[in-house]
């Protein structure tokens, strides 16, 4: 049995807390990955596609971050990029997926589905030990 402890602002103690889900930084890149396979973007586009996906709820990733991540996997060979002069205003970087980009990208789908199932059995340990301890406790 755990004691339970009166906290008068959970929610914002735990906003920062890595129970939150906010800590994904690892699944940055392969979600990065999975928009350029679906189309050549320019950078802006690419933080826009990520903050659609249901991992960044709606918020945008870091900017800074993500270029970072892109010159990264730029000098890795997973993405090459090119001048776009086509659209009035300065030129913009657009950014393309590459074979070993493609070849990268999947095996992050093998990866996550090893994470998939790990969580899945750590998440039935862990309602499972919920369970009982709130059994003990009634």
């Amino acid at each position: 049995m755990h004691p339970q402890v009166s906290d008068p602002l959970p929610e914002l103690k735990y906003q920062q807390c890595p129970c939150a889900g906010r800590n994904l930084d690892k699944l940055v890149q392969p979600a990065m990955l999975t928009v350029l396979a679906q189309e050549d973007v320019h950078g802006y586009v690419l933080v826009q596609r990520l903050a659609e996906m249901p991992m960044f709820g709606g918020q945008k990733p870091d900017a800074t971050g993500v270029y970072r991540f892109l010159r990264q996997m730029e000098e890795r060979a997973l993405v090459t990029s090119t001048w776009d002069i086509s659209e009035s205003g300065p030129a913009k970087r657009l950014y393309h997926l590459t074979e070993a980009g493609l070849d990268c990208l999947l095996r992050w789908s093998e990866t996550l589905a090893a994470y998939q199932a790990a969580i899945g059995e750590l998440l039935n340990v862990t309602r499972a030990v919920i369970s009982a301890d709130a059994d003990a406790e009634g």
